[in-house]
């Protein structure tokens, strides 16, 4: 049995409102981001599994990193410029509900639908309480009820920060996400350095960065 694992159960938010063009993007920028982080964490990595056409899940064996990741997904989609934005200052149309299950996995499948344990049942539980709610899009569930209300109060206040980002700024924390400095992120959009540092601090990198390292001593400590 393995402790401290997690699963991540997440979805497109109005996936029938995008025309196949723009869904075929969305779902291609997951596929490609999945591979993406396959590579950047392993072995911490497990598996991904699309399903039900816009939902899918992650198997990872370090929760901690469970947080970081999720966001590397959300910003990956939020920064995706479809046919009707015409540019990348515009607010994003693209989002995502996602719920983080730390616990253990006591069954292990190829096919990440047939495995089960802990981690996968709070993941679930979280992501059908989502399913109900508009006032939040990120959840942690652990068997910690405190661990519990802390992350009920710090995610609801992600999601503000993140309602907020513009395309571009998503584009900037996705790259911040992945350690990039200022510098080389300037350089990769073409842009000036003063220009990325202006879009982090629009984004609430600093704030981002606080949960981040937050998270991941609670789910140590559990």
């Amino acid at each position: 049995m393995k402790l401290k694992s997690a699963v991540i159960t997440a979805d497109i938010i109005k996936s029938s409102s995008y025309d196949p063009k723009s869904y075929e993007l969305i779902i291609n920028q997951l596929k490609q981001e999945a591979n993406l982080i396959k590579k950047d964490f392993a072995p911490t990595y497990v598996e991904f599994e699309i399903s039900r056409g816009d939902s899918f899940q992650l198997v990872l064996y370090d929760a901690n990193k469970a947080l970081q990741i999720a966001l590397r997904f959300k910003a990956a989609i939020n920064k995706i410029v479809l046919s009707n934005k015409k540019s990348k200052s515009s607010s994003k149309i693209v989002d995502m509900r996602m719920s983080i299950g730390v616990g253990a996995i006591e069954y292990e499948s190829n096919i990440v639908s047939e495995s089960n344990g802990p981690a996968f049942h709070y993941s679930g539980r979280g992501f059908d309480n989502l399913m109900k709610r508009n006032d939040i899009k990120t959840m942690v569930h652990t068997d910690n009820t405190n661990v519990n209300d802390e992350f009920k109060t710090s995610l609801k206040l992600l999601d503000y920060l993140i309602d907020k980002w513009s395309i571009a700024s998503a584009e900037v924390v996705y790259y911040l996400l992945q350690g990039l400095t200022e510098t080389k992120i300037a350089e990769l959009l073409g842009i000036s350095q003063a220009a990325v540092n202006l879009r982090k601090k629009a984004a609430g990198w600093d704030e981002i960065q606080s949960l981040l390292k937050r998270y991941e001593q609670v789910i140590d400590a559990l």
